[in-house]
């Protein structure tokens, strides 16, 4: 028996030792360390005032079609013509779809495949703020026919939401973060490259779709659609997705972080109507169809598809980990045999648990509308969002396993989408990102993502196997609760340095 409890100390003593090895000799990215200063990057008065100007103009899109109004859409292509006069007289123009604004810009080589930076500038309601703000002095003033339905008086946002107010170094308004300013961004380093008499080397598109926030089937796919048919593919193709996530907003992570999302994940948001027995409610069946459909929740809350680090996560894992714990970083070094452990961990935190997992959000629910009425139906919507290496099918099988034993009706409450392609990080278009976040951004640790959100970027994976989403801000994670919440704003210091990222990716694209 002693000789028993000493070999299995010596294997315990062992197996320690080979872990702490394989951790040291594990290939994490060294984090580089630089004296270098953030560039401060000056911006003129007309800059912020065009884009403010922008943000005075409700371009809300609406899921209901016959409810879609267009008025503030045409009104917004007007005034990028009248502000952007250089852009429109030197670059192509023409709309796919009335809406979908597209640039084409000749390069010096227009046989070499071109590059697309894309852009949406619908955005979502302002919920409810108080209209006694709309009245407030601000810098850059409202303009009357561009206010939007005033609702409930509520204090919820400082600013009118369509106000382009600028104070104490931020511009406030629905679109400053989602995503008027990537697009006013680009126009701006485009406007300036233009003052200068720069050419690029290659071809440049930009393509701005106007229903990016309710499904982009109107525009960025009808744009994509129009490009696949005049066999247009890029080099690579730029969206929204990743941040600069500043240092302290990551957990366990003691660096910025610029997370540049080479995947996406697919959605698929089904409705259940669970079937039970109705009538009075003072003589209940055992199990109602309310109660059913609970048991039905339960199991899809408790029992979830089975977590996985995918290969960009491995990546991920790789490149910030120099920047973590050592314990984290056996975890990450040793999957071997701590992979339970390390997907445990993440399992427990819902912003890294969904990256590891396809995950199920509950989402709505509707029964009887008396209080002493059983509903002979109840039904309830869940919404995945599906990890690559997860398909739709694996998904509705995963659903209807947990429907086993009730009588139940599923139906899809929008058509499904699968996960996007993950594209390459050897490629010159993610090559040029690294390079120029790294000038304008110091210390910033660079790394593939997956992108939670849905965004337009995956339409376009018919015109290019090289699409990436980010987008150049260095953000907390209280700046990034504002997206489509009260009080949107971005600092000035962002958009600036927003301009000069679009900018260089233009100049230098082809600069080895």
């Amino acid at each position: 028996m002693k000789k028993l409890v000493l070999g299995l100390l010596l294997l315990l003593v062992v197996l320690v030792i080979v872990i702490v090895v394989k951790t040291f000799l594990y290939p994490f990215t060294p984090i580089q360390k630089t004296t270098a200063q953030e560039e401060q990057i000056p911006i003129s008065a007309i800059s912020i005032q065009r884009f403010a100007g922008g943000i005075k103009i409700p371009t809300v899109s609406t899921v209901d079609s016959a409810a879609f109004n267009y008025a503030p859409f045409d009104s917004f292509r007007i005034y990028l013509q009248d502000a952007y006069p250089q852009i429109f007289e030197k670059l192509e123009f023409y709309t796919i779809n009335t809406h979908g604004l597209v640039f084409h810009w000749k390069g010096k080589q227009s046989t070499v495949k071109p590059i697309l930076f894309l852009s949406h500038y619908d955005v979502v309601p302002p919920g409810e703020y108080n209209p006694a703000d709309t009245a407030a002095p601000h810098l850059f003033q409202p303009e009357d026919k561009f206010a939007g339905p005033i609702t409930e008086i509520q204090d919820a946002w400082d600013y009118y939401p369509f106000s382009g107010n600028v104070k104490d170094g931020r511009i406030y308004g629905r679109g400053t973060l989602d995503m008027k300013n990537m697009l006013f961004a680009i126009l701006e380093a485009t406007d300036k490259l233009l003052t200068a008499n720069f050419t690029p080397d290659r071809d440049i598109y930009f393509a701005f779709g106007f229903d990016e926030e309710v499904g982009g089937t109107e525009g960025a796919l009808k744009i994509a659609e129009d490009f696949k048919q005049k066999n247009i593919t890029f080099d690579a193709v730029y969206d929204e997705g990743g941040i600069i996530s500043t240092k302290g907003s990551l957990s366990g992570i003691n660096a910025s972080v610029a997370l540049i999302g080479c995947a996406e994940k697919g959605f698929w948001s089904a409705r259940v109507r669970v079937k039970g027995l109705g009538g009075h409610s003072s003589m209940p069946p055992l199990h109602s169809a309310m109660g059913k459909a609970a048991i039905i929740m339960t199991r899809l809350e408790e029992h979830q598809m089975k977590p996985m680090v995918i290969p960009i996560i491995e990546q991920f894992f790789k490149n910030i980990g120099g920047t973590m714990s050592f314990t984290s970083k056996m975890a990450i070094a040793n999957q071997w045999i701590l992979q339970p452990v390390l997907l445990n961990t993440l399992s427990k935190n819902h912003s890294t648990n969904a990256l590891i997992r396809t995950t199920t959000a509950l989402t709505q629910m509707k029964g009887s509308d008396a209080s002493n009425v059983l509903a002979p139906v109840v039904e309830f919507v869940v919404n995945f969002r599906i990890l690559p290496g997860n398909t739709v099918a694996d998904v509705r099988q995963h659903l209807a396993d947990a429907c086993k034993g009730f009588d139940v009706e599923i139906e899809d409450v929008r058509p499904a989408r699968e996960a996007s392609n993950v594209s390459p990080i050897n490629s010159q278009g993610y090559a040029v990102m690294n390079r120029t976040i790294n000038k304008l951004f110091p210390g910033v640790v660079v790394t593939p993502y997956l992108t939670i959100g849905g965004t337009d970027a995956y339409k376009y994976e018919i015109v290019s196997d090289h699409v990436y989403r980010f987008m150049p801000i260095a953000i907390n994670n209280f700046e990034q609760q504002t997206i489509h919440n009260n009080n949107e704003y971005i600092s000035i210091q962002n958009f600036s340095r927003m301009i000069r990222y679009f900018e260089l990716m233009m100049k230098e694209y082809d600069t080895k």
